[in-house]
């Protein structure tokens, strides 16, 4: 298995100055290969006299070609030699899987979103690829040797299991943190309950099981809305370019990180009891990007130009609220947890989990009354709706499971 590790830096004053000056540098070479990238383009590309025809000139400039001027760069700018060549390499993929993302989105019809030169404040992270290239992990000693920095004391609260393969500086605030990504990870399987369950997640309920466990919705982001508005506020009348601005700007970003520490934590906690006590966990397979969009438009016939009322207000709550409870990251730690205990967790399709009977199987959106309450209008069964739900998943569950074990 591949695991990461997460650890937080402890660099003196001078190491903590030249981490800084090595995520500069990086995001600098970031910049100017985007740049470079950008003016080929429209010299070669954008105004090729084929551009909009079937002979569209290519990309002129690629990974391959940037990286093949790296050698050149380190000549003429010694600060730049200082650093890990391999780790410079590594900038400038992210910069190549940048683009290779921006074209996937044009091709199917997404918003493209072209990458965009990144500030100081967004660029805080710089990956050496290869552990022993440019970067040691000495685990005995508690440090970390990095190219161009120094030894490096780890606070390592966990033995790092398995063979280091990529190693990872991340700037959080004023923090630095390491992370260790490892291949041949050893499992630590878990003794066989026998115990089955299906989950349903929601916003009353953050999750009800099949066997009628209800954990609460913490709200996170919900409870801590008023300090991140009063810091948001405060930031929006500093002056931009200025330290007081960097300061709110800051401050910001902590409170955002808290809430996001604070979630992944009950994440962790959550996946962790359920991981330990069930050998079988299913759950629905939700599309979250599609819930989680604006309501459509809806033009008024009787006066073009304008539009009626499409509930976006009321959409634009629950949208809040289904980012807040992060639905798609605990299913990942779910999965992750379990693969480790040796767990099965089963994704279900998530349509009519909630209004089919599980009694009769009639399937009606009346049969959901309400949030709480599940009364089939053919055979009148009636009971509490995530519980219901929670046990139509786990029949969905045990029926994929079967059919791959019979396959």
């Amino acid at each position: 298995m591949r695991r990461a590790y997460k650890f937080r830096l402890r660099p003196t004053k001078g190491q903590h100055l030249r981490l800084q000056a090595c995520l500069d540098d990086h995001r600098e070479l970031y910049n100017g290969a985007l740049e470079e990238r950008r003016d080929a383009y429209e010299r070669t590309v954008r105004r090729a006299p084929g551009f909009f025809g079937d002979g569209r000139a290519k990309m002129p400039v690629r990974y391959g070609t940037q990286s093949a001027q790296l050698k050149e760069i380190r000549s003429v700018r010694p600060e730049m030699a200082r650093w890990s060549f391999s780790s410079q390499q590594a900038t400038l993929r992210r910069l190549d899987k940048a683009f290779g993302a921006f074209f996937r989105r044009v091709k199917i019809g997404e918003a493209p979103g072209y990458p965009r030169f990144r500030a100081a404040h967004r660029f805080d992270s710089v990956e050496w690829p290869a552990e022993g290239d440019g970067c040691r992990w000495k685990p005995e000693a508690g440090r970390v040797y990095l190219q161009g920095v120094g030894d490096v004391k780890v606070t390592a609260h966990r033995v790092v299991e398995g063979r280091v393969k990529t190693v990872q500086v991340r700037r959080e605030g004023r923090k630095w943190m390491l992370v260790l990504s490892c291949d041949d990870v050893p499992a630590r399987l878990l003794e066989p309950t026998g115990e089955v369950v299906g989950v349903d997640v929601g916003i009353a309920s953050f999750a009800t099981t099949s066997a009628g466990q209800h954990i609460d919705n913490p709200r996170h982001g919900r409870r801590a809305a008023d300090k991140l508005a009063d810091a948001q506020r405060v930031l929006a009348g500093k002056k931009r370019g200025s330290n007081n601005r960097r300061a709110a700007r800051e401050t910001v970003a902590a409170r955002h990180r808290k809430i996001a520490n604070q979630r992944r934590d009950f994440h962790h906690n959550t996946a962790r009891n359920l991981v330990g006590s069930y050998d079988v966990i299913a759950v629905e397979d939700l599309k979250i990007a599609n819930m989680v969009r604006r309501a459509k438009p809806r033009p008024d016939p009787d006066t073009p130009g304008t539009f009626l009322a499409n509930g976006q207000a009321a959409k634009a709550g629950l949208n809040r609220s289904i980012s807040d409870a992060g639905w798609g990251a605990f299913v990942a730690i779910l999965r992750a947890k379990a693969e480790e205990a040796g767990r099965t967790v089963i994704g279900v399709d998530p349509r009519h989990t909630s209004d089919r009977c599980g009694r009769c199987g009639h399937t009606a959106k009346e049969n959901r009354v309400s949030q709480a309450v599940f009364r089939c209008q053919a055979c009148s069964h009636t009971a509490h709706a995530d519980e219901h739900a929670a046990h139509n998943i786990l029949r969905a569950g045990l029926a994929l499971l079967a059919a791959d074990q019979a396959a």
